[in-house]
């Protein structure tokens, strides 16, 4: 990969000040990543992985089973560093390279980019693959407690999501309605504490982070050790602002850097509809408040973009920046990649050259304030990605599953979305 990050590179990122080896890795090595060597990332039920954007199918350890430490420098973790220092690619990395391949700014290339700095720390890799133990970046789901039972969401990662899964089932999921990371109550805790002093970032998410006791825990503590300087970003369904007695937005103006990632996919009724929880009046009076109060935090639009959100999602980006919520830069474009029927490349042709349409239009409009690109790279690469794969065979089980999600909520999709009236009437071939 050529370096080319589209803005300027982090003030502690020095290529100056790095070995020829060390450039190579970061600028031209096509598997090198720096999170394993400085990160872990954990599901609510314990497994472990390189990263969030690692596939699933394939953890790296289980810390309802093992310290970090220990899964840290398993037989798993230790082959993906050999791997990545050999140029050699790791079949959990294949979401960065397939989003790599269609221009997108994978996860590997923000850790690269922001991590850089602390490549010194493959200095430390043994023969084995072998690293130093030490966190710097802590992603760990804490559990799956949630508000929100979002159609594209399960009980994985939401406790609400658990009496609709016994609804489209027949039968409750094979694990506790509200999962929690670690060994015992106080496990994880108790591992981040001795990692305190290495700590860059936090990504929070869930779950619902802004809802869970762990994370107040954790910004209770950053506070009583003055540790402002570390960065915190979060994933959040951006309906709860208060925890007890506790403003979420007055703790975030005590730190330097606060970037707040909204998972918003639609406005109004739409927004209700995906993310079910959601009331859109409190959405929209909450980012008010946030601007009046902390107008410093970087916040952001982090929209998981699927079919039944494809074309409106131009109309929602545009709307909020046209209201002044966000700057039209202020916008993440997250393909959609599970569950698969609700992928934007389930869609015949005729409806991916709508959106194609469509996306090519509102990128002109975007292209003159988008100073970051990352918006617009966003749109581009969504329509290279759409053409690459025809899922249309999947269509049956959108109609399908549709109707039952419908039934058990009581909503209507198509009177909520009637832009896809046409797809429905002309493909579902079981239509009542």
């Amino acid at each position: 990969m050529a370096y080319n990050m589209w803005d300027k590179e982090p003030e502690k990122l020095k290529f100056d000040k790095m070995t020829a080896k060390e450039k190579k890795l970061l600028t031209e090595n096509e598997s090198f990543c720096m999170l394993p060597w400085m990160h872990l990332h954990a599901f609510p039920d314990g497994r472990a992985y390189p990263c969030c954007f690692a596939q699933d199918k394939y953890p790296v350890g289980d810390l309802n089973k093992n310290s970090m430490a220990e899964v840290f420098n398993n037989d798993k973790m230790k082959k993906l560093r050999k791997n990545m220092l050999n140029g050699t690619t790791n079949k959990e990395c294949t979401k960065c390279y397939d989003q790599e391949k269609s221009g997108f700014f994978s996860l590997r290339f923000s850790s690269n980019k922001h991590f850089g700095h602390n490549v010194g720390l493959v200095d430390t890799t043994d023969i084995e693959g072998t690293s130093e133990f030490v966190i710097k970046y802590w992603d760990i789901r804490f559990s799956n407690l949630c508000n929100f039972a979002c159609r594209s969401c399960g009980t994985w990662f939401s406790s609400n999501w658990y009496e609709d899964h016994i609804k489209v089932t027949g039968s409750p999921p094979n694990h506790a309605k509200i999962m929690r990371v670690g060994r015992t109550a106080n496990d994880v805790w108790e591992q981040m504490l001795e990692q305190f002093d290495h700590v860059e970032q936090f990504y929070f998410a869930g779950g619902e982070p802004l809802i869970m006791e762990e994370h107040y825990r954790i910004l209770k503590e950053l506070d009583r050790r003055k540790m402002y300087h570390v960065r915190l970003i979060y994933n959040t369904n951006f309906s709860r602002l208060k925890f007890k007695d506790l403003d979420v937005l007055e703790l975030w103006n005590k730190f330097d850097s606060v970037s707040v990632g909204a998972s918003l996919d639609a406005e109004g009724k739409r927004g209700e509809l995906m993310r079910t929880g959601t009331k859109w009046d409190q959405t929209v009076a909450n980012r008010k408040r946030m601007l009046e109060i902390c107008p410093q935090v970087d916040f952001y639009i982090s929209a998981t973009v699927g079919l039944m959100n494809s074309l409106h999602i131009v109309d929602f980006h545009r709307n909020w920046a046209d209201e002044g919520l966000i700057k039209p830069m202020d916008f993440n474009f997250n393909l959609l990649q599970y569950p698969n029927w609700q992928r934007m490349d389930v869609l015949p042709l005729e409806f991916k050259e709508q959106i194609k349409q469509k996306y090519e239009e509102h990128i002109v409009w975007l292209k003159h304030t988008d100073t970051l690109t990352r918006a617009t790279k966003g749109y581009e690469s969504a329509i290279d990605w759409i053409y690459r794969r025809d899922n249309s065979s999947l269509l049956p089980t959108l109609f399908k599953k549709t109707k039952v999600y419908d039934k058990i909520r009581n909503e209507n999709t198509v009177d909520v979305f009637p832009e896809w009236k046409e797809l429905f009437d002309k493909y579902d071939k079981n239509k009542t």
